[in-house]
């Protein structure tokens, strides 16, 4: 059985595919009303799986009017995207960073899970088992080759 967290962000990700313009506002209460969950339970999926990383931006207005706003924020085209990945990953990535970078590809569908995966066991921390920078330098090297790899076919 899924957890509560999984339906949030599934029922919170069909309302953005749904959506016209890409983004949805959301009354915290009354989404955790929905779900009979506490508030917190909305801020704690927001802020884990709608982050920038993984593609989304969050605005948040508090007060008796507040809402949250999501909007999903679209990869440039596969003619930038060498770009796109060299200026997003730079000399170096922290683990976090290029984890959010791998889920973005992949739920955008420009790689495929198993893709994902490799890419995620190629890059992890344990494996890279250098110090702090060179870690990070060698992990974005790899990330940049592997992408570029699989991205311009």
């Amino acid at each position: 059985m899924r957890n509560i967290s999984d339906l949030i962000e599934q029922y919170l990700k069909g309302m953005l595919q749904e959506s016209t313009e890409g983004a949805v506002e959301i009354q915290r209460n009354e989404l955790a009303d929905r779900f009979s969950c506490v508030p917190s339970q909305i801020n704690y999926v927001i802020s884990t799986r709608f982050t920038l990383e993984k593609g989304y931006l969050v605005e948040s207005k508090r007060g008796g009017g507040g809402y949250i706003r999501i909007q999903r924020v679209e990869l440039p085209t596969l003619k930038a995207i060498q770009g796109h990945i060299a200026q997003t990953i730079g000399n170096e990535v922290d683990q976090a960073a290029a984890e959010g970078l791998i889920y973005q590809l992949e739920e955008a569908e420009m790689i495929s899970k198993r893709e994902a995966n490799l890419i995620r066991a190629a890059v992890a921390r344990d494996v890279i088992a250098l110090k702090l920078p060179m870690r990070d330098e060698v992990r974005a090297r790899l990330l940049k080759a592997m992408l570029i790899t699989l991205l311009v076919k």
